[in-house]
């Protein structure tokens, strides 16, 4: 079976659901050999398709070179071409990347936005080889098509084995990414396999003279380690295609028990997500769970060891990502949003002077007794309750968070605790007015129900030497 039967085979199997009548693809054209035997099958294959060419601007006048040959490619298929030239160089400094991250960023990015039609089509950066670009918009159902190859999986597996990674990182590149929209259609073929296919076509592509340079990660795997393998394990590639099979079936078994294990441990309520401690520290293999609960938060790998430290931590403790913070509240971890105004539990640091919620907004203060009148404390207007602290016996952070059943405080002017559900009753607060109460802990005790009443423990005395000053400004509605 020849490449082009085995190509229309793969698509069968892998993507059925794209057909030539309900997709149009975008085509990633290097000028390399991989990319012009994909435009040929593709072509073949009797698809509609775009070529979109990235230009780097790394290589001077070889860079230049590339985009001359594929704007002729395209003539030559009679297809539309999208250009794209990119200040790679500067983008890597400014961004603090590699040059290959930075390529690898600009060129996604963009491809994402022509994908979804989103790109300025007809700007000086896009070049139409046929008609007028102003003119040009792509269908709807567009699916970016890359010319990544069996061999590139197998770069990319061991690549991701001697970086550290997890079992998803051994499963190499994906066929199909739907969430993307990605297709990868010659991961069945290995770069002999193709070499061959051009030379038969007589098909001529261009040489990227930064291939032979093995300063870059990938062309020292290509160049040089598995070459060096392939003397004592002759058929090395094989053997790493098929695990690669391997480990994208134990990758299937694994999330599912993965998923059996999130399911038994988080509760989720709202926009968090709350872990209970104990029973969280008894489940096997710890630290592999606690990093798949934790990797879709913004968390990196390394703040596993963190996030075990949580459990022993002082209450209110906390480690936090670009996204989410994880907080430990007694016997619970709760991971939140960063984003106050959609968290149920928020941290509040010393040098934190106003806090957004989701039912309005805290202003908080450190204020001398002698700047503090009693007429001061109680001056409120409708949608705004001030309060006032002893501040010797409050320690932070703060926890704002939404109340619960078998909260208790100590009401002010009152010596007994009471629960929050009878001081609710007492209040004659509706159900509606009771889920949307809001309280403000230190150290698993609660200083104010906010809105409502404050702590007779944390009530200023006559020795009061610093006051905490909150304003509970409502969200008006």
């Amino acid at each position: 079976m020849d490449l082009l039967q085995r190509f229309i085979a793969n698509r069968k199997e892998h993507f059925s659901h794209l057909s030539t009548n309900n997709c149009h693809l975008i085509l990633a054209v290097s000028g390399g050999i991989d990319s012009i035997v994909l435009t040929d099958l593709i072509s073949k294959a009797k698809f509609n398709f775009t070529i979109a060419h990235c230009n780097f601007q790394l290589r001077r006048e070889e860079s230049e070179r590339d985009e001359t040959f594929v704007k002729i490619l395209a003539e030559k298929y009679h297809k539309e071409i999208l250009i794209k030239k990119f200040d790679t160089e500067n983008f890597a400094k400014q961004n603090k990347l590699s040059i290959q991250e930075a390529a690898r960023k600009l060129r996604y990015e963009w491809f994402s936005s022509v994908i979804s039609q989103q790109s300025v089509v007809g700007s000086p950066e896009l070049v139409n080889s046929n008609r007028s670009t102003a003119n040009y918009q792509l269908p709807t159902t567009n699916w970016l098509c890359t010319a990544h190859h069996a061999d590139d999986n197998i770069e990319t597996l061991l690549i991701n084995f001697f970086r550290g990674t997890g079992i998803k990182g051994l499963t190499g590149i994906p066929v199909l990414d739907k969430e993307r929209k990605i297709i990868r259609p010659l991961l069945f073929a290995k770069r002999g396999d193709i070499l061959q296919y051009a030379k038969e076509n007589n098909l001529q592509w261009v040489e990227d003279s930064s291939n032979l340079e093995d300063k870059y990660t990938r062309n020292f795997f290509r160049n040089r380690l598995i070459p060096s393998i392939a003397e004592i394990f002759p058929d090395v590639k094989n053997n790493l295609l098929h695990n690669i099979e391997r480990f994208q079936q134990t990758e299937i078994l694994f999330q599912q028990a993965i998923e059996q294990h999130k399911k038994k441990l988080i509760e989720q309520k709202g926009n968090e997500f709350h872990i209970p401690i104990l029973k969280l520290q008894k489940s096997v293999p710890l630290y592999t769970l606690l990093w798949e609960i934790i990797k879709g938060f913004g968390f990196h790998t390394a703040q596993t060891d963190e996030v075990k430290k949580l459990f022993t931590a002082d209450n209110a403790s906390y480690i936090t990502s670009s996204t989410h913070r994880i907080i430990k509240n007694r016997n619970w971890l709760i991971i939140a949003p960063l984003q106050t105004e959609i968290a149920e539990t928020i941290l509040i640091e010393k040098e934190d002077s106003e806090i957004q919620f989701s039912n309005g907004k805290l202003f908080i203060s450190t204020i001398k007794p002698r700047q503090s009148t009693h007429g001061d404390d109680q001056r409120e207007t409708r949608n705004e309750k001030r309060e006032t602290f002893n501040s010797s016996e409050i320690t932070f952070p703060l926890l704002l968070r939404k109340w619960k059943q078998g909260d208790y405080f100590y009401p002010l002017g009152m010596k007994k605790k009471k629960k929050l559900s009878r001081f609710f009753i007492d209040e004659k607060l509706s159900k509606t007015e009771k889920e949307n109460i809001w309280i403000l802990e230190t150290d698993k005790k609660i200083i104010w129900v906010i809105g409502y009443r404050i702590d007779e423990r944390f009530k200023i005395t006559p020795s009061t030497k610093q006051i905490l000053h909150i304003t509970y400004q409502e969200k008006k509605l």
